[in-house]
């Protein structure tokens, strides 16, 4: 059976597609049989990092044209390593339909190799979290920046409700209990996992110990990117001790990746770093997490745990409205903050970078505003 390792993390460009292809890279070289799955539907961009022409073969061509899976499985220039190229021509992850996705994870869990590396969108839409449960030892990219701090946490959060509302089923006690919660948004946030668990165990045991059981199999990884010096290093462990205090969920530290110029010209050269400069600070690291991929034993859902029973129905996702994912969000800070994980100082950046983006999209729309009043008096005078 396949080691499963889907990678994602809770905001673009902290360097997922950049530790997905080269984690393949550097696993092959050791003898190991990877495919490599770009799953960044609409957004697929993994070939270029890895220097491969997606051709007619990919999972566009297998949703839409009735292809055979394993006729999209293509070889690569690297030792041992087979690629799936997504397709950037898909619209988004909400346009794949619930028999689409079981019928991709069927396909997948049926490859015959040694490690299947999924390359997961960025974010927290519902078909990245069912994705990344394939396996309890999923990987997680961060970065040292507050708002990529906070988004780890939040892309971890929101993957142990969608554990706990898929397992506890409609019509069971303890999801009744969840769904009255639920009704109060605000109650809902505020309430740590350590306490629903309390709750639900006096309203539903059974199922209770199930969800406890299953938590104690997820073991997320987590691979902090873009590090600049050693007191970066300690951002890995807020996000572990919030994990801990306020999810109850343990995650194992899987590596620190530093910044390094050398992948710019890797992308530009396109050729993965581990090829393009192995002995790079970057390069070594990325060998250090593949040895530590390799000696960690292999962990497993239940059995009766299947993502591809996942309904739609999940605390958070596209169809919620957007002051639930506003609430969720402002409670990942609440964690953060009140645990001592994020200073007001941390705060106070993030607050600002974010103003600093509100300006810039005011700017780019008062742009666009006065180009389509332009357009518009031209196409009056025409």
């Amino acid at each position: 059976m396949a080691q499963i390792i889907p990678i994602a993390s809770g905001k673009g460009g902290v360097g997922k597609s950049l530790l997905s292809a080269n984690l393949a890279i550097a696993l092959g070289q050791q003898g190991k049989r990877v495919v490599l799955v770009d799953l960044d539907l609409g957004a697929s961009n993994l070939h270029l990092v890895i220097g491969q022409h997606p051709g007619a073969a990919s999972l566009g061509s297998w949703f839409t044209e009735k292809t055979m899976f394993k006729d999209i499985i293509q070889p690569t220039d690297y030792q041992n390593v087979s690629f799936v190229a997504g397709d950037s021509q898909i619209p988004d992850l909400t346009s794949l339909k619930h028999t689409q996705k079981i019928k991709l994870i069927r396909n997948l869990k049926n490859i015959d190799t040694d490690y299947l590396i999924l390359d997961l969108g960025a974010g927290t839409h519902q078909f990245i979290l069912d994705m990344f449960l394939l396996s309890p030892q999923g990987i997680v990219v961060s970065a040292p920046a507050v708002t990529a701090t906070l988004n780890g946490y939040l892309f971890l959060k929101n993957a142990v409700f969608r554990l706990l509302y898929t397992t506890f089923k409609k019509n069971t006690p303890g999801r009744e209990l969840l769904d009255n919660l639920k009704k109060d948004s605000a109650s809902m946030q505020k309430l740590y996992i350590p306490q629903l668990v309390q709750a639900l165990g006096k309203a539903d045991p059974q199922t209770t110990q199930l969800f406890i059981n299953r938590m104690q199999q997820f073991r997320p990884r987590l691979v902090m990117n873009m590090i600049e010096n050693p007191a970066d290093a300690n951002k890995a462990q807020r996000i572990k001790t919030s994990c801990n205090q306020y999810l109850g969920l343990d995650i194992d530290f899987l590596g620190l990746m530093y910044r390094d110029m050398l992948q710019d010209k890797a992308l530009s050269s396109q050729l993965p770093l581990v090829v393009y400069k192995p002995q790079s600070v970057l390069g070594q690291a990325i060998y250090r997490i593949a040895d530590k991929v390799i000696e960690t034993p292999p962990r497993f859902f239940d059995g009766d745990f299947d993502p591809e029973n996942f309904n739609s129905d999940t605390f958070i996702n596209a169809e919620e409205e957007a002051n639930s994912d506003y609430d969720f969000k402002l409670s990942g800070i609440e964690d953060l903050v009140g645990g001592g994980e994020l200073t007001i100082g941390e705060l106070a950046e993030m607050i600002k970078t974010q103003q600093f983006d509100l300006i810039q999209l005011k700017k780019e729309n008062q742009l666009l505003k006065s180009k389509l009043i332009k357009a518009a008096q031209q196409g009056f005078k025409i």
